[in-house]
């Protein structure tokens, strides 16, 4: 394989606020404190569960870099969260930004396809998933661009065996928080 920043620059991972919401005792299907008499509880079946940007960048922060595996993308600061945005018009539409090492890099691809892959894995089906290099960052970005999000192209990756391996193996990393 060919490497394309052979001496990356790393930053410390952010300390997740959210580590501390999932250390917490509960229980998955009744609140005690909503119940003040046993088998009485609200219907809640047709509510949705939001989904923010913490829990978006909870999902990708420790996924590998496929150039160089023992390095998050968080760590590489490829991700971060003020990256993840929703549409205001559609709040099932998440747009992940990520920002590729340096400006020539031939992992982009692939660091987007891991990127789309986790999410498509972890989310609900309702979410739309539109993934994209930070303006700039990338001198194909437009290219780029069009081919992460081109669904025909990123089947067709994903039937690539020798490529599907790769992807696994930066996949393995990921925490599992959903």
């Amino acid at each position: 394989m060919e490497v394309f920043n052979p001496n990356p620059t790393v930053f410390a991972p952010t300390k997740s606020h959210r580590v501390a919401q999932f250390a917490k005792p509960h229980s998955l299907w009744l609140n005690d404190a909503d119940s003040d008499q046993e088998g009485e509880y609200e219907d809640e079946s047709n509510e949705v569960e939001a989904i923010d940007q913490d829990e978006i960048f909870e999902l990708i922060r420790s996924i590998s870099d496929p150039e160089h595996r023992s390095m998050s993308l968080e760590q590489l600061a490829v991700v971060s969260a003020p990256q993840i945005t929703f549409d205001l018009k559609f709040p099932d539409r998440v747009t992940v930004e990520f920002t590729p090492t340096v400006p020539h890099c031939g992992m982009s691809t692939f660091i987007g396809l891991s990127i789309r892959v986790r999410l498509l894995r972890s989310l609900p089906e309702r979410y739309k998933i539109d993934i994209k290099v930070k303006p700039g960052s990338h001198q194909s970005e437009h290219a780029l661009n069009k081919q992460l999000n081109d669904k025909e192209r990123v089947a067709a990756a994903l039937e690539n065996p020798a490529l599907l391996e790769v992807l696994e193996q930066c996949l393995s990393t990921a925490s599992l928080n959903a």
